[in-house]
């Protein structure tokens, strides 16, 4: 009875060399999609010294599949793919289309997932499928576009309607826990929301991190003036204070329309829905974001736009 409580309770420090999955010695392919300080207490206060821990998958003459990565971190990958004799693909991403359509070498299919950088994200994969038919699985291309289609990722750029006015509320969730993931974020909201002329658009954010995570970069990429921010804990977990995170917040945008705290995220769904702006965001913890999916009644929900 204590072996399964010991490995509940032991912590994985994420992707890579110490990852549970690494115990596969020969894997069909191996993939190193992105990269960023995510983990750095763990895995090392550089780039480079992180993308060592990721290289920390390959696995000596495995196919690999790589994504776009800092330069510093490109250096690290090259020299252990030539080191291990991996052969490597880093593809192009995809080609967008109408539609919500994407095209990857000779594969067409719908991007269910929303973001620019999925475009990024359905090449590292249909390349791996693409590795993997060489290899001799009977993979179709009408079933990649099938698999693509059907696609979900829960917390990550999701649309909801939420709460008891008539129809609800329009609420877009994602975990946007760290800097990297904060910028895709905002650059989703500056293509879905963009400003007018002379009438810049504000942004009603319901936040709460960890508190091992960057509270001032991840406020940076996020915020700007005008914008209004609701901090609630993340329950369960290690919680950054909420007091805390205001004032960095309003250290980082002192031009907020407003900075507020509450004791619980159904108290910070309170205050949002009263707040004027059309645009109601839940981000900064996937914790936070998965109790909420967990606790309140919603409905999935779609914008205009794909992109």
């Amino acid at each position: 009875a204590s072996a399964p409580r010991l490995f509940r309770r032991q912590y994985l420090p994420g992707w890579g060399r110490l990852d549970a999955t690494n115990v596969v010695d020969t894997p069909l392919v191996s993939i190193i999609i992105s990269l960023s300080r995510e983990h750095w207490q763990r895995l090392g206060p550089t780039l480079a010294d992180i993308a060592c821990e990721k290289a920390g998958v390959l696995k000596p003459g495995r196919p690999t599949i790589v994504g776009p990565l800092p330069p510093e971190a490109k250096a690290v990958v090259e020299a252990r793919l030539k080191e291990l004799g991996c052969p490597a693909v880093w593809p192009a991403p995809a080609v967008p289309l109408e539609q919500g359509q994407a095209r990857c070498g000779e594969v067409t299919y719908p991007l269910a997932l929303l973001g620019d950088h999925q475009l990024v994200n359905s090449a590292v994969a249909i390349a791996a499928l693409q590795s993997l038919r060489h290899q001799g699985w009977n993979i179709s291309e009408k079933a990649i576009a099938r698999g693509m289609a059907q696609a979900r990722w829960p917390g990550r750029l999701q649309w909801v309607r939420w709460g008891q006015a008539p129809q609800g509320y329009s609420l877009l969730l994602d975990g946007a826990h760290n800097p990297a993931a904060a910028q895709v974020l905002r650059h989703y909201v500056d293509r879905w929301w963009p400003d007018q002329p002379g009438d810049p658009q504000s942004t009603t954010w319901l936040m709460g991190m960890l508190a091992t995570k960057d509270h001032s970069d991840v406020f940076a990429a996020l915020l700007r003036p005008g914008d209004a921010l609701y901090l609630v804990p993340v329950p369960g977990h290690e919680t950054a204070p909420p007091g805390e995170l205001a004032a960095i917040a309003r250290s980082v945008c002192p031009d907020l329309s407003r900075c507020e705290v509450y004791g619980s995220l159904g108290e910070g769904l309170a205050a949002i829905a009263a707040s004027p702006s059309q645009l109601r965001v839940l981000c900064g913890s996937l914790y936070l974001v998965g109790h909420f999916l967990a606790t309140e009644p919603h409905q999935d929900s779609s914008p205009a736009k794909v992109l």
